[in-house]
């Protein structure tokens, strides 16, 4: 992966409601959602959200597809993976020494998510 793919995810990333809308996505996988189902979950306007989707769909976070009428939004976990697998690898300089604490997290997850009660327990922010 290349350093400009990684700016483009970042920066996508750097602005707020991007941010919660990638994170919304990631819990409502692998089904995805409908743009104006995700709008209305973050409280957004619809053409707000629209241009939101756009930046990250060009920087490759999500993927979407038409069903009937509506467009369904995915988040795009396999770049999120080639992304911070660049940036571990990249930033530990093949010492793996440095990256342990965060690898050991990343296989142990807050078990306290519950996506089905529509909250984010893990930051206790409701996403209903």
């Amino acid at each position: 992966m290349d350093n400009e793919k990684i700016l483009d995810a970042f920066t996508a990333l750097s602005q707020a409601t991007r941010l919660e809308t990638f994170r919304v996505l990631v819990r409502f996988e692998p089904e995805g959602l409908p743009a104006g189902e995700i709008a209305r979950l973050l409280g957004v306007p619809h053409n707000t959200m629209s241009t939101h989707l756009g930046v990250l769909s060009r920087a490759g976070l999500v993927s979407s597809r038409r069903q009937s009428r509506s467009i369904i939004y995915r988040a795009n976990l396999d770049h999120m993976r080639e992304t911070l697998s660049f940036l571990v690898h990249d930033c530990c300089a093949g010492r793996a020494e440095l990256c342990e604490p965060l690898l050991r997290e990343l296989q142990h997850p807050a078990a306290d998510c519950n996506r089905e009660a529509g909250e984010n327990l893990c930051n206790g922010e409701d996403v209903s």
